[in-house]
């Protein structure tokens, strides 16, 4: 048996969060459900959201190719397009919440933004770092925000992306707590998601990413970190959004920070030996 699944979880219960298949989570989203979605539907892969107006996709996509740590492309639509080959739903619905840019602005958090749907928009889907946290918890490794029913922590740095046409930003993590004897299980576990972030960006002090206050997440929720933990940070799917926002193009959606697109891939199909 592999030591990654020494301390494996028991099965999700049928209509738990994680029990839920992609589509029916997707159906609660679309019904009015609005919930960070970490924990739902235990071993499918979620993604990060970003719809640009075609002009811009090409930058876009340089900008991810530039920075794959953090803007791990898993899907890319046609203009206009509303589901795509991963995520057999629809793009405009079936996330628990969206945001909305405007020249660089966040002006709504709707539960749905199909009245502001346009037919030049190019969405990218993008890996999500709680894709990989069934196998942490699989390898008996806690995940704070979801033993708290809250969500993840996430912060911007000062770490600047590589720029890319006119998108450039900083980089943004996600926080979990692990326990100091576990942080090497998790490095490992976790390096073998590279298509969802991958291994840590850093581990320890947060001031080394310009990270002033743990308990003020920039997103999301502030989690406890125990005695006997260490603070663990990932690159986060955020980032593409946080460049958004210092860059000012004329339109954009992405989800709420949190709240994913369930999809329809199996997280062990980005799974590396």
């Amino acid at each position: 048996m592999s030591p990654d699944r020494v301390f494996a979880e028991p099965p999700a219960e049928p209509g738990s969060p994680a029990g839920l298949a992609p589509a029916r989570a997707r159906e609660l989203f679309r019904a009015g459900l609005r919930v960070p979605t970490s924990g739902y539907s235990r071993g499918y892969a979620q993604a990060n959201l970003l719809c640009v107006p075609r002009d811009l996709a090409y930058d876009f996509l340089l900008f991810a190719q530039r920075n794959p740590k953090s803007c791990p492309v898993l899907d890319v639509t046609e203009p206009g397009e509303v589901s795509a080959s991963v995520f057999d739903g629809d793009l405009r619905t079936d996330l628990p919440a969206y945001r909305v840019y405007r020249n660089g602005e966040c002006v709504g958090e709707p539960a749905d933004v199909t009245d502001l749907w346009r037919e030049d928009l190019v969405s990218f889907l993008i890996g999500c770092s709680f894709t990989f946290e069934t196998p942490l918890l699989e390898a008996g490794i806690p995940v704070r925000h979801i033993e708290a029913g809250t969500n993840a922590a996430m912060y911007e740095t000062d770490r600047e992306c590589r720029p890319a046409g006119r998108l450039s930003g900083r980089l943004v993590v996600s926080m979990r707590p692990v326990p100091a004897d576990r942080v090497a299980d998790a490095v490992r576990i976790t390096s073998r998601y590279p298509a969802v972030h991958g291994a840590p960006v850093h581990v320890g002090d947060p001031a080394a990413l310009g990270i002033a206050d743990l308990d003020s997440p920039d997103h999301g929720d502030p989690v406890e970190v125990r005695e006997g933990e260490v603070p663990v940070f990932w690159a986060c799917g955020v980032t593409p959004q946080a460049a958004v926002a210092a860059s000012a193009p004329e339109f954009a959606i992405g989800h709420a920070p949190g709240h994913m697109a369930v999809t329809d891939v199996r997280d062990s199909a980005y799974q590396v030996p």
